[in-house]
């Protein structure tokens, strides 16, 4: 292997890391590890680091117009692609859970993407993206602007769950 491949790997080790000990630190603060939690935490953090780190070793963050081409790429890739056959393969062993969650990937991707086209717009003009709130859907990860639907979209959920993001 290359020392690129090996940056490669570690991002995806660190980037995984990362959203794994989140989660974790979330559990032990629900069944009242404090400690704990603050411990994953960290670790996550660390692990953010790092793999910010090897991001930039990798040369993957170009500029703003840049970055969004590769990240609709990406999100286009996952909602026309990737998603639709891991829905196939829940709906094949009958993993209603499976389908559900990638089902529900698998549109948010598509909004991910439809709003990096129109940021995306927006910067090629030499402009900011026009809105004044986005808010996200914290069971789909859907994302919105401006103002929360009733319910989500794509999940079901009451829109007074969406959190906004500063």
């Amino acid at each position: 292997m290359t020392t690129k491949d090996d940056a490669a790997e570690a991002f995806a080790g660190e980037s995984q890391a990362n959203r794994k000990y989140k989660i974790f630190s979330e559990k032990a603060d629900a069944e009242g590890y404090s400690n704990v939690a603050k411990l994953y935490r960290a670790a996550s953090e660390a692990e953010a680091i790092h793999a910010k780190r090897l991001l930039f070793l990798l040369q993957q963050v170009n500029s703003t117009e840049e970055n969004l081409k590769k990240s609709i790429e990406g999100e286009t890739s996952e909602y026309t692609s990737m998603y639709p056959s891991f829905i196939k393969d829940a709906e094949k062993e009958n993993d209603k859970e499976a389908a559900t969650i990638f089902t529900h990937a698998m549109k948010a991707e598509e909004v991910h993407a439809t709003n990096y086209g129109r940021a995306l717009e927006a910067v090629a003009g030499g402009n900011d993206l026009e809105i004044s709130k986005v808010f996200l859907c914290p069971v789909c990860g859907n994302i919105v602007f401006d103002s929360v639907p009733d319910t989500c979209p794509i999940c079901g959920v009451p829109g007074r769950m969406f959190k906004e993001i500063e």
